[in-house]
């Protein structure tokens, strides 16, 4: 077995964070290695802050590297420092707590890259009330025989219906194959209505794009080339891969924030943490004032109430979330 390349400390701001192993791989198919994936978060340190901050945050971790086994983990990781901030959250199926990080400062991120996090999950909440949505999330999640082509013209709809309704969206790739929008609302309602307010918006977006789009509740149920509005990640406790989050495949891709006037362009592709650190230098956090635009829910609400008394029905929330389960942590250290 290969030895383990001796620990380095790097300086973050007022924090002095220990990395072990910086030189092993993780992403095998570029040969990108912890430290990599360190100076990457660096790089983009402001972004990822805004969009995690004082967010519960679940981290998926690889403690071998892309190659090994995938931890989601809830509960913070043994041994943070004390600088490291915690918020706790009650899982009412279990009736148990967990302790996840929330982030407010960029040290935060490189201690739990430090702890082999690759991916950060955050809630649409923040700790001061985790039971109110801040965010509204709407994916875009293409189907089987979906392609980019589909993702940017439902993308356009989504735009044209947000200006409609006056709210500002702010985009960003998933690091897979869709795309996010995400909206500030002010934390008035909990994550039913949340989600309640977001199905109507996706039966809108449907109706308007009635080739692209489908709101059906069960899988078997969908058209494999339609692109899914998935309104259930407003949902308690489901989370999304946060804007300038990598994502745990081969090409090490980030969930990019984008402007609306770049997604025709665009290849989800084109951001990695070997491109973005670039971008961010030259555009800085697109998504910096999202929270200068907040978007009250009471017209969708209000389409709610109207497609209810038409006959819809609200599909119940995924029987199948995690609750406060987590996979065992990997034997090694990371």
């Amino acid at each position: 077995m290969a030895s383990s390349s001796p620990a380095i400390e790097i300086d973050v701001d007022d924090k002095v964070v220990r990395v072990s192993n910086p030189d092993r791989v993780y992403f095998p198919q570029s040969g990108a290695t912890k430290l990599d994936l360190v100076e990457y978060y660096l790089a983009v340190g402001e972004g990822i802050v805004n969009a995690l901050d004082e967010r519960p945050c679940m981290l998926h971790r690889f403690p071998r590297g892309l190659d090994g086994p995938k931890v989601h983990q809830k509960r913070l990781p043994a041994g943070a420092p004390p600088w490291v901030e915690t918020v706790r959250l009650h899982f009412p199926r279990w009736n148990r707590t967990a302790d996840e990080l929330c982030v407010t400062e960029r040290a935060s991120v490189i201690w739990a890259v430090q702890m082999s996090t690759v991916e950060f999950h955050p809630w649409n909440s923040r700790r001061a009330d985790t039971e109110k949505p801040d965010e509204w999330r709407i994916d875009l999640d293409p189907g089987p025989e979906s392609d980019w082509a589909q993702v940017r013209r439902v993308a356009g709809v989504v735009h044209e219906l947000l200006d409609d309704l006056g709210a500002v969206g702010y985009p960003k790739t998933s690091g897979g194959s869709g795309l996010h929008v995400y909206v500030r609302i002010p934390p008035d309602h909990g994550h039913r209505e949340v989600r309640r307010a977001a199905l109507a918006f996706a039966r809108e977006v449907e109706r308007r794009a009635p080739d692209d789009v489908t709101t059906a509740w069960w899988r078997k149920d969908r058209d494999p080339g339609h692109l899914f509005v998935d309104y259930n990640q407003n949902a308690r406790d489901h989370t999304i891969a946060c804007a300038y989050s990598v994502r745990g495949v081969p090409e090490a891709r980030v969930s990019a924030p984008l402007g609306w006037d770049e997604i025709d362009d665009a290849e989800p592709g084109d951001f990695t943490i070997f491109t973005m650190p670039g971008r961010f230098a030259e555009l800085g956090d697109l998504h910096h004032d999202i929270d200068d635009h907040v978007f009250s829910l009471d017209v969708l609400r209000g389409w709610a109430d109207r497609d209810e008394r038409d006959g819809a029905e609200t599909p119940p929330e995924d029987a199948a979330q995690s609750g406060d389960t987590e996979d065992a942590a990997a034997a090694d250290a990371p």
